[in-house]
């Protein structure tokens, strides 16, 4: 199978960071690709960020459908571009928010999301609210760090990530947490041997997520929400799908 994973900022080093969490998991035969806009915003840390980057990670599925992906990640915490991506797409696509969250309902009964920098709390919040989770994961917390503070070395943001995780674990009663930021792989490691808790990376848990679908032969329904886009590339018949 070929997975694609989506940068939908147009930095570089979070691409290719991206690209390491998941050839790191993946199943042997797995292939893993990865790739960013070739135009938009190095981050996405406000609205007029998310909506740039989506024609961003259009622009990637469509790139990846002629090219014969199988499945996708949305590389970007808030899943940017996430039910576009859908409606393009054949194959799953899977955002690394919700692979978050699904993953930690599974293993802990309470967790915390900490996320960067605080004025990107309301996108978490979104697909917690979404995924109907909230009860489980009832405070989302960031450190104030922009995200392009993480793109030279993600170590540079392990203290404050220790210390605002530290008081979810204590406040929150939280039991697992979630890195709210993709290219945090390198931090999974030190955090959960500091912490004592699972600590649980997006990007990663959705490449196995996406694995499981196409193992299991489930791809995105086409039947309303998120059949194609009439006249689309994808289904120039310009149907909704079915």
């Amino acid at each position: 199978m070929r997975i694609k994973i989506i940068n939908p900022n147009t930095t570089a080093s979070f691409t290719e960071r991206c690209l390491v969490a998941g050839r790191t998991v993946a199943a042997p035969g797995t292939v893993i690709l990865a790739g960013h806009p070739s135009s938009g915003s190095p981050s996405v840390e406000c609205y007029v960020d998310e909506a740039v980057a989506t024609l961003g990670v259009v622009e990637q599925v469509r790139a990846g459908e002629a090219d014969g992906v199988d499945g996708y990640v949305i590389a970007c915490f808030g899943d940017t571009g996430l039910e576009a991506a859908r409606e393009v797409a054949a194959g799953p696509v899977v955002g690394m928010t919700e692979a978050a969250l699904y993953a930690a309902a599974l293993i802990a009964p309470v967790f915390s999301i900490v996320t960067l920098p605080p004025r990107t709390k309301v996108f978490a919040e979104r697909v917690l609210w979404h995924a109907g989770l909230e009860r489980r994961c009832p405070r989302v917390r960031a450190i104030d760090v922009t995200v392009l503070d993480c793109e030279d070395e993600a170590s540079q943001v392990l203290e404050p990530f220790i210390a605002e995780a530290r008081r979810a674990i204590l406040e929150d009663h939280a039991e697992a947490i979630i890195l709210g930021c993709a290219g945090l792989q390198p931090l999974v490691k030190p955090l959960s041997t500091t912490l004592g808790v699972p600590v649980i990376e997006g990007v990663a848990a959705a490449v196995k997520l996406v694995e499981a679908l196409l193992a299991l032969r489930l791809a995105t329904s086409k039947r309303g929400a998120w059949g194609y886009p009439p006249q689309s590339a994808t289904n120039p018949s310009g149907g909704g799908g079915g």
